[in-house]
């Protein structure tokens, strides 16, 4: 009752309201199982029954008063339970039409009372209650429900802080009864949705095809019309739209038939059916369905046309029972809308010979061939392109042949016993039965398919090399593919002394995996880690994990389901296989495909539990096993934690804590990817916080001591990631962690573990008290000297940390004597947009003082600042335009340079159409400080300044607001600008600045006001705002400068109410 409604229960997708189950037959059994359910759980669970719940279910009923009989009170419409609660509340009311139910003992009697009305109140009440279990148990157990780390005890532990102990049992009881009816929910819901028919756009297209030909004039008419609504076909035969093709619709139809109205049907993966009237692009709700589901188009068109039902069958090409799209058992698997160059594919169940799949891929496309319109590249680049697409399909690995499989399966009948036949890997079943497993399901596996994921694609698909003619091959390859055939037909004994005959070769070798998996090889390897025997399944991993390094074989053991196999072998009590299967885990789960796989069949959960090692005082042979199981564990979760979804999966399996556990341990082998993974976990702030929770800062500074280079890079990287929250900078800094960091600058040749170091240093030096650190360790002139022969990704966070360290005045000037001006300024001139981003504001950090603004200016770094704001990246020119006031506000002559700059001046005043409220506070920012030159305010004024900014002032962000006023109060310098100011509407909203919690936004408001008060007519608009009770109330603050504008602002106003007065009344002066 809570994930198989989120995931198992089919809802309409209403544009507006809340959405209602759909009549389908899922809906149908989940709605019978969870009646009987209540119908049974007072008599199987009559504690559990009396149980109040935390909020009442309530939904509208069409049960009456004279529906109920004893054990109520009935009074007129109304109707109250006699049963109470320890309040004196009624457990059941009725209050038409709305029903209100505190118990499964009223459950079960009010399902009891409605006849055959059960199943409307029961969807009724899931409809109106969508998360029922929170209502029944209480909020708190909304995070229990995620699947938090050991959510079985901190279930209890929030049950014993809410209820008494006696009640706390009986809670934990319930919730699981009601998590087990989730789960058998899930399940069946499951088995059902395996079992239904999938159509293509291929067996669609078919089917339309043959119902054109039904629309000929005459005897055989048996349609008027059949048109698609939209012409245009996709690469991969849909012709919906890309958001609608994710939905799983394939095409939209418009049927005429002979007797009946026309007709308006969707054509969808799960089958037919009738839509709410699209003809072209229909509204949201035009696409919900008005009808049930039907298999295929000809039965749907039975079911509303006699006339079609009568005479489809006496056409001489009459329409076969079963249609294309029931012949073949399709799976479609969800891809990455993310991970492009991978379309996602439909895969036929049907044997091919693995050679013949090869010779298929190295043929060229015949000249000729009809061509595709292709989508816009729009839809492509955000990755939604339909599941369907993909116009070479890949097959799934049948063995060797089909021929050679059945006469070596005869072979094996013939001559061993049925022992020997349960080894008979070639063509097993097994991988093909392993692919139809997986759930066709869009919905309920939704979140378990999408991938979330920063870094790039390391594995991409690399062109298959192989020699052009079988003359070139080694005997190596020959050798290897006999040996394949033979661990095609032995027994078990044979199939061990094959597996270490392979073994004895180069692996590594591409030719030598060439050759297994040209002859089968891979499929066998793969179908002998479902079988029982422990030899075979040890060699067989074995092989896997050095062929594995290999990007193609990788790619092809998740192409054949073997990652499915690998996850199972994680349960064994066997530790060497289960070590095995996660270091061939951690090989292959290199691509983005694979980790998903590994976290949809439960491989994180299982990879966790195998880093839960005894405690390792004295440590004996046994326990050091465990801890080469652990270290393949994080090896694979190494690799794993490069997608986001999984970062989240592990921190939620308790495995931020058992890696805090192993990081204590001496093993270097084993901190290695230990650091690793957390390193990859912590840009995630719920992992940041569960490593800052663990107290694992202080070993990872200790770790920056030792002497292996890859293990400092990793603990400098966590660092970095870490170091953005400051209980962690502090935390660093506490533990001495400063020094070592200082310390690995110096090994300049390794560029890994200089970009971790200078990074951590970033992050660390954005506390000032860190800052002082650096300074007792000389920390700038080692940075300074980084600027010149570096890679970027080192440039980015030495200037990043000379940003943060040029904060403090005296940093400044250790800047300017180590020659640290001009190489950054050199690097306005660079690309990189994150370099960019920092050294703008390392520039404009040193800018602030004089003597390095004439270096900036005789090395024409405002020009060059100035040019970056019309670059394309909105960090970028917000950070720009700030770096720029401290630069015109210490130059000499800062209005005459402007005036040089060709179109600078109509540049920045164009910004201010940004969208952005960084860029726009920043160009405010910039526009005060031209302003302050008066020609250069005419030349903006010309420009359109004045209704720029005034459109602006109706903004809610503090930071906008302030340098919005100052801009404003100094462009009121310029001709009738104050007056234009208040045609445009200006005055009023800059009134409600005064009512900010800001003081700083109070002071520019102030003087911008004072400016617009030297116009009578804002005057007039200010006092009708409520500005004089506002400004009196500030006179009275410490700042001499606002105290002022305040107090000539109240006085300009009165002057004008005088005058006013003494025009209507003729008072004398």
């Amino acid at each position: 009752m809570g994930a198989s409604l989120t995931r198992a229960a089919q809802w309409t997708t209403a544009s507006s309201g809340t959405g209602k189950l759909e009549i389908t037959p899922i809906n149908e059994s989940l709605l019978k199982e969870i009646l009987s359910f209540v119908e049974q759980f007072s008599s199987r669970h009559p504690q559990e029954a009396k149980h109040v719940f935390k909020e009442p279910l309530q939904w509208s009923t069409t049960l009456v008063a004279s529906d109920f009989k004893t054990d109520y009170d009935i009074s007129g419409p109304t109707v109250q339970s006699q049963e109470k609660d320890s309040e004196g509340h009624p457990l059941l009311q009725l209050s038409p039409p709305t029903i209100f139910a505190r118990s499964f003992s009223q459950l079960s009697k009010l399902v009891q009372l409605a006849n055959d009305k059960k199943l409307k109140e029961v969807r009724a009440c899931l409809e109106e209650n969508r998360d029922p279990v929170v209502k029944i148990l209480g909020p708190s157990f909304a995070t229990v429900l995620e699947g938090e780390d050991n959510f079985v005890l901190r279930l209890v532990d929030k049950v014993k802080q809410e209820d008494q102990a006696a009640d706390s049992a009986l809670k934990v009881k319930l919730f699981f009864l009601l998590q087990h009816l989730d789960n058998q929910l899930l399940s069946n819901s499951l088995k059902k949705i395996s079992q239904e028919v999938r159509l293509s756009p291929a067996a669609v297209k078919n089917e339309v095809e043959l119902l054109k030909h039904f629309c000929s004039e005459g005897e055989k008419r048996v349609l008027k019309s059949v048109r698609y609504t939209s012409d245009y076909e996709f690469s991969n035969g849909c012709r919906t739209p890309p958001w609608r093709q994710v939905h799983g619709d394939i095409c939209y139809l418009v049927i005429e038939p002979c007797d009946t109205e026309t007709l308006y049907i969707t054509c969808s993966t799960a089958g037919v059916f009738l839509n709410g009237g699209i003809k072209q692009e229909g509204e949201e709700n035009a696409y919900e369905r008005t009808s049930e589901m039907h298999k295929d188009l000809v039965t749907l068109l039975k079911s509303r046309s006699p006339h079609f039902a009568e005479n489809i069958n006496k056409q001489d090409f009459a329409v076969q029972e079963e249609l294309p799209s029931t012949k073949k058992v399709q799976h479609v698997e969800s891809v990455d809308a993310e991970e492009q160059g991978q379309p996602q594919r439909s895969y036929e169940h049907q044997e091919k010979n693995v050679h013949e799949r090869a010779r298929q891929q190295h043929t060229p496309n015949k000249p000729g061939g009809k061509t595709k319109l292709e989508p816009s590249p729009r839809w492509k680049s955000p990755g939604l392109m339909s599941p369907y697409d993909g116009t070479e399909e890949k097959k799934h690995r049948m063995g060797s042949g089909k021929e050679k499989s059945g006469k070596i399966q005869k072979k094996m009948l013939r001559s061993d016993s049925k022992k020997k036949a349960d080894f008979s890997v070639s063509s097993s079943p097994g991988r093909q039965s392993s692919q139809k497993t997986k759930t066709p399901v869009g919905v309920m596996l939704a979140e378990a398919f999408s991938e979330s994921s920063s870094e790039s694609e390391e594995d991409e698909e690399q062109p298959e090399r192989r020699p052009e003619s079988n003359t070139d091959l080694p005997s190596e390859y020959w050798q290897i593919q006999k040996l394949v055939r033979y661990l095609k037909r032995g027994n078990q004994t044979a199939t061990v002394l094959v597996l270490c005959a392979m073994r004895d070769f180069n692996l590594v070798q591409e030719t030598c995996q060439l050759a297994i998996r040209d002859e089968g090889g891979l499929e066998v390897l793969l179908n002998l880690l479902d079988t029982k025997e422990i030899r075979c399944k040890i060699g067989s991993l074995k092989i896997l994990r050095e062929i594995s390094n290999n990007s193609q074989m990788r790619r092809a053991i998740a192409d054949l389901c073997g990652l499915q196999s690998m996850v199972k072998s994680l349960d064994s009590l066997v530790k060497d296989l289960k070590a095995l299967a996660a270091e061939t885990i951690a090989n292959v789960a290199k691509f983005r495909r694979a980790r998903r796989t590994i976290r949809q069949y439960g491989g994180i959960m299982r990879l966790v539990k195998l880093l839960d090692i005894p405690d390792l005082a004295t440590p004996t042979a046994e326990q050091e096993r465990d801890v080469e199981v652990a270290r393949c564990g994080v090896l694979a979760l190494w690799s794993c934690s490069k997608s986001t979804r999984n970062k989240e999966a592990i921190r939620k399996a308790g495995g931020i804590p058992l890696l805090g556990r192993l990081l204590k341990l001496p093993h270097e082998n084993m901190l290695i990817p230990v650091v690793g993974t957390l390193q990859e976990c912590a840009s995630e702030r719920s992992c940041r916080i569960a490593i800052q929770t663990e107290g694992m800062i202080k070993d990872l500074v200790k770790t920056l001591s030792c002497d292996n280079q890859e293990l400092q890079m990793h603990c400098a990287s966590a660092i970095f990631k870490c170091a953005e929250d400051k209980q962690t900078r502090d935390l660093v800094r506490q533990y001495e962690g400063l020094q070592p960091l200082v310390l690995l600058l110096n090994k300049v040749d390794n560029k890994q573990l200089l970009a971790a170091t200078t990074g951590a240093i970033w992050k660390c030096s954005i506390s000032m008290e860190n800052v002082a650190k650096f300074q007792e360790y000389n920390v700038l002139e080692i940075l300074v000297n980084l600027l010149t022969g570096q890679p970027e990704e080192v440039l980015v966070n030495v200037v990043g940390a000379l940003g943060e360290c040029a904060q403090i005045p005296a940093n400044r000037a250790i800047i300017r004597r180590c020659g640290g001006i001009q190489p950054l300024v050199n690097l306005l001139t660079r690309t990189n947009q994150a370099l960019l981003v920092n050294v703008t504001k390392a520039v404009g950090a040193c800018a602030t003082e004089k003597d390095n603004m004439e270096i900036i200016d005789r090395l024409d770094g405002v020009r060059l600042l100035w040019s970056l704001l019309k670059n394309p990246n909105v960090d970028v020119q917000s950070s720009a335009a700030w770096a720029i006031c401290p630069c015109l506000e210490n130059t000499k002559d800062a209005g005459e340079m402007l005036f040089y700059f060709v179109g600078g001046l109509e540049l920045i005043v164009n910004l201010l159409k940004s969208t952005n409220k960084e860029v726009l506070a920043s160009v405010c920012a910039v526009i005060a400080k031209i302003a302050k030159d008066e020609d250069n305010l005419a030349v903006i004024t010309d420009h359109g300044v004045v209704p720029m900014l005034a459109k602006l002032t109706n903004t809610t962000d503090d930071r906008l607001r302030r340098h919005l006023a100052e801009a404003i109060a100094h462009c009121c310098m310029w001709g009738s600008n104050r007056a234009s100011f208040g045609e445009a509407g200006a005055v009023a909203p800059l009134v409600r600045y005064l009512k900010s919690t800001d003081s700083s936004i109070h002071q520019a408001t102030a003087h911008a006001l004072l400016q617009l008060s030297k116009e009578p007519n804002n005057c007039i608009t200010m006092h009708q705002n409520g500005v004089v009770k506002l400004l009196l109330g500030m006179m009275g603050s410490a700042d001499e400068m606002f105290q002022e504008a305040a107090a000539d602002c109240v006085f300009n106003i009165r002057r004008l109410a005088l005058a006013n007065d003494k025009a209507s009344y003729g008072y004398p002066p």
